[in-house]
């Protein structure tokens, strides 16, 4: 019988050599068995007590049920710029019809153009796989499509396919872009997700999110490089009128570390977590109920709101943090953003952006720039920045400390917040008649509510007017650029 103590590691790195010694001393002793036994302890005690420990080990499995998503996602986030779309099919990603050409997104037009081209291809392929699921003689292409299935296939395995088909426009563009933008913060992300006890590899998810573009938005409301929507970023964080911090990649970062490390003390383990990012926790909390493991879930597990991306997000991920780690290996030797450099300081009071500009000597775009939580009203005067924002500044503009200090600011510091005025919609209304009637811009109105590009409204919805009296004129109005190379965080 043989017994193993747990010792530290500097005890085992002393006593193992001491115990090895020992057993050649038994092999002369021609206590050879007893050499052996004492040979084969010190193996499994190295191996336990040398190696890392368990938190420092992957807490990002690799099932092999999701290898062939991995590496699909790496193709789509290296080989295929957004000029491509690889039609595929959504069940066995493995299965690649074709990569067509796409029109450039940027490009006048490109919209409508792709949704064409795209559906011709879709056209075309449920055609060949129609005929395969007849039995009908193989074309040369039609035979090019079987041989991507197994050899078994039956014809109710290309009818099926049918349904599937599916187009993934490329991102190796848009994903290099993110890299370079990235270097700006994701240090500063990483020792958030530290200080909270977890994975710093959390940090490269923004890559499957956003790109990392502080301008991300989406359809559903979703904004940031979290891609927070306003429900979700309220429980969290400041989202509202003057400020949005789901646009803050510091703030919004802190958010998305309450928000996975709650999802992973409900859910024990880091693929659900992720994917409930995506699905949701209530979401998440069924699939888990229905099928108990994640890769049971992932190959299994059939709802109506379980659809590709939220199946493919978690292996989105770890293809993502693959080609972020390994950047070089497919774009080369590439200039990130250096880290942002800046004083933070919270503000004691309200504060004109203006008077702030004049009073740290920093003009209103660079301010913008560090500040991205700031929205419109505040940009455009309509709104004071607001007490208790944490406001922070470029740190080699602002040279003495002692500009922070609440003797100096006393003078431009507001008790108040300045106030907004109201209205609400009745019957007939249109966002144009309204703006007209009260000397405003229907695109500052649409702002100020956060409305649709049509302006749509609703009878007794409470509008919110931006005062035409504080608004700047054109020349001054800011320019709503994406954000340029800053530099991370530095506590004053």
């Amino acid at each position: 019988m043989f017994f193993i103590f747990v010792l530290p590691s500097p005890w085992v790195q002393i006593l193992l050599p001491l115990g090895y010694r020992l057993a050649l001393e038994m092999i002369v002793m021609n206590k050879t068995y007893h050499a052996l036994a004492l040979v084969c302890s010190l193996v499994l005690v190295s191996g336990f007590l040398l190696a890392p420990p368990c938190y420092a080990s992957d807490p990002f499995p690799e099932y092999s049920c999701i290898e062939p998503n991995i590496l699909f996602w790496i193709d789509v986030y290296t080989k295929y710029p957004t000029s491509k779309g690889i039609l595929h099919d959504s069940n066995d990603v493995g299965v690649v019809y074709d990569v067509i050409e796409l029109w450039p997104p940027d490009k006048h037009g490109a919209q409508k153009v792709n949704k064409k081209r795209i559906k011709l291809a879709k056209e075309k392929y449920k055609r060949i796989l129609a005929q395969l699921s007849r039995g009908e003689d193989q074309s040369p292409e039609s035979a090019r499509v079987a041989r991507l299935f197994s050899p078994q296939a039956s014809r109710s395995v290309f009818k099926k396919a049918m349904a599937n088909i599916r187009c993934q426009i490329g991102q190796s563009d848009r994903f290099q872009e993110g890299l370079l933008r990235s270097g700006a913060y994701i240090d500063d992300m990483k020792a958030i997700f530290r200080s909270n006890g977890l994975p710093e590899d959390l940090a490269y998810l923004p890559h499957v999110e956003s790109s990392f573009n502080l301008e991300a938005h989406s359809k559903a409301g979703a904004a940031g490089i979290w891609q927070f929507t306003r429900s979700t970023g309220k429980r969290f964080m400041t989202v509202g009128y003057a400020l949005d911090e789901r646009r803050d990649p510091i703030r919004s970062t802190e958010a998305a570390a309450r928000l996975l490390k709650e999802n992973h003390e409900k859910l024990d383990n880091w693929p659900m977590a992720i994917t409930a990012y995506n699905h949701g926790m209530a979401g998440m909390r069924r699939a888990k109920r229905a099928k108990g493991s994640y890769e049971e879930v992932f190959t299994d597990y059939s709802n109506r709101r379980f659809k590709f991306a939220s199946r493919n997000f978690y292996p989105e991920f770890l293809a993502a943090r693959h080609v972020a780690k390994n950047y070089r290996q497919y774009f080369g030797a590439l200039e990130l953003d250096e880290p942002l450099r800046a004083w933070e300081h919270t503000m004691e009071g309200h504060a004109s952006i203006t008077d702030l500009s004049s009073h740290f000597e920093v003009d209103v775009e660079t301010i913008r720039a560090f500040n991205p939580a700031l929205r419109r009203p505040v940009l455009n005067q309509q709104k004071y920045v607001p007490q208790g924002y944490t406001l922070r500044l470029p740190a080699e503009a602002v040279e003495d400390p002692r500009l922070f200090s609440s003797e100096l600011m006393r003078n431009i510091y507001k008790a108040h917040q300045k106030p907004s005025q109201f209205y609400q919609v009745k019957k007939g209304d249109t966002v144009g008649e309204i703006a007209r009637a009260h000397g405003l811009k229907v695109s500052d109105l649409i702002a100020a509510n956060n409305l649709d590009s049509k302006g749509t409204i609703y009878v007794n919805q409470t509008l919110r007017l931006p005062l035409p009296e504080r608004k700047p004129d054109q020349a001054a109005r800011l320019r709503m650029t994406s954000i340029p190379n800053v530099e991370a965080p530095m506590v004053d």
